[in-house]
This record gives structure tokens, C-alpha cells and sequence, in this order.
């Protein structure tokens, strides 16, 4: 009897590094969790997870030290990422797509070469549509403003770190595809973020729908894209088209 074929999965990834800008930085830890859809037609987390230590090639900064405690030794004797990424990145042909909380900072490190081309959800954006009512949108507020089901406080701490922090990922992952489609997850991560809120200025912590036409406009030029394709998403709102902050159920079923 031949063993079930195993499932198709949505591969979280976490990386730590260097810094934030490559080539100049580098990674020095990945880490990994699967979601993959269960027989009770639920997504789920499958299997361990795990991580890897990387060698940067290259010091690492105190001050990224400081952020998630790996020390130049441990990763000294650790092998490079092009040996580690391909088999991490790509579980191909079972990888449906691979995800990231603020996924456009791994995918800096991660290229398409070494991800056999994968696209990307970001839970981060996904989360500003799904839960707009967070005080915030990070990863760890996430957590412990949502309480995910079944997420082992321990498994997943340290924070700032691969593993512990995929994990974490994971479980927002899982309960975001079982409230919207995995089409409409990568539609809304091939955008920029959709923000609940105003950032800063007179207007700081308003609903967009809220402010004034005066003040909106000033946001349709704002150097950040995620506050310009807000304020234009608004703008097509209070021209008749468009809109801002989660989606009906009607809308979620791409």
C-alpha cells in the first residue's frame, strides 16, 4: 500500500540577518513552517518547522546582535545561503507559494532564482485587510492581540529569531486562508498595504474615511506607497469607486 502523498503546503519563512539592505547585508539565520490544507477542508500547520544558521560571509553589527542574539561564532562554521536557500525556498512541486510577515523584506534575500520563481504572500498586508481593528500589525501585537488558537507560547519565543518567529507567522497565515482564499492573499500582497488608519500627522490615528478631501490630498503625494495607494484607494472611494478596510464576505471569494 503506497503511503498517502503529502499535502500541499504554504512554506513561512523567516529570515535573520545582517541588516536590511543586500548585497551589502547578508543572511545569518532562515527558519520555516509549513500551513498546508487539512482533510476537514481546514487549513492547518503541518509538520516541525525548523531553521539554519548561515554564514553571512561578512561581521555581524553589534547592533543586529542586539536584535536577535546570534554571535559570530555561531554561524562561523555554518554553510552559505546559496547552499542552504534552494532547499529551504523551494519544497517544489508540493510549495504553493511561499509567505512572510512584511514579506517585501524577505524577498530582498530571497530571488527568484532561488525560489524557483514562488510568489509571495505578505501577512503583514493581509492583515491589514482581515483585521483592521489591531492597535498595531506586527507580528508579536498580532500574537498576543489575537491569541491564536494552539500556538505554544514557549515554541514560539525567542522573539527575533527564524524559527520562533515563522511559527508565530504561521498561525496568522492559517487563520487568515481560513477566512479568505490563497488568490485573494497573493492580490493583496502583490499591493501595497491598505492602512486602517492615518500614520501621523494632525489627523493621526483617524480612519481615512473620516479626514478631510484638504487633507487627504496631501496624502496622494506622501513618499510612503503603502499611505499613497490608501489615499488614492480613498479617493476612488468618495468618487464612487473603490474602497477602504476589510472587504465583505462577497468580495473575499476570488
Amino acid at each position: 500500500m503506497r503511503p498517502p502523498t503529502p499535502p500541499s503546503i504554504i512554506r513561512v519563512i523567516d529570515l535573520e540577518t545582517t541588516g536590511s539592505a543586500p548585497p551589502a547585508h547578508a543572511v545569518c539565520e532562515v527558519g520555516w513552517q509549513d500551513v498546508a490544507l487539512g482533510k476537514e477542508g481546514r487549513w492547518e500547520l503541518y509538520g516541525e518547522g525548523g531553521a539554519r544558521y548561515v554564514n553571512p560571509g561578512r561581521p555581524l553589527p553589534p547592533i543586529t546582535q542586539a536584535i536577535h542574539h546570534i554571535r559570530e561564532e555561531d554561524v562561523a562554521d555554518a554553510p552559505w545561503w546559496i547552499d542552504v536557500a534552494r532547499p529551504v525556498l523551494d519544497p517544489y512541486p508540493r510549495r504553493l507559494a511561499l509567505a512572510a510577515h512584511r514579506a517585501d523584506f524577505e524577498m530582498q534575500f530571497c530571488t527568484p532564482a532561488l525560489t524557483h520563481g514562488a510568489e509571495w504572500i505578505c501577512t503583514w498586508k493581509c492583515a491589514l485587510r482581515l483585521w483592521p481593528d489591531s492597535p498595531s500589525f506586527s507580528n508579536q501585537v498580532l500574537r498576543y492581540w489575537r491569541k491564536p488558537a494552539g500556538l505554544e507560547h514557549e515554541r514560539g519565543l525567542p522573539a527575533h529569531r527564524a524559527f520562533p518567529d515563522s511559527y508565530v507567522t504561521a498561525h496568522h497565515l492559517r487563520d487568515m486562508l481560513n477566512e479568505a482564499s490563497v488568490e485573494q492573499l497573493l492580490a493583496w500582497s502583490r499591493e501595497p498595504g491598505l492602512l486602517p488608519r492615518v500614520r501621523y500627522g494632525p489627523d493621526r490615528g483617524k480612519g481615512w474615511a473620516e479626514i478631510s478631501d484638504d487633507s487627504l490630498a496631501g496624502f496622494l503625494t506622501d513618499r510612503d506607497a503603502d499611505v499613497r495607494f490608501t489615499a488614492e484607494t480613498e479617493l476612488a472611494r468618495r468618487r464612487g469607486g473603490g474602497h477602504v478596510g476589510r472587504q465583505s464576505a462577497q468580495d473575499l471569494l476570488l
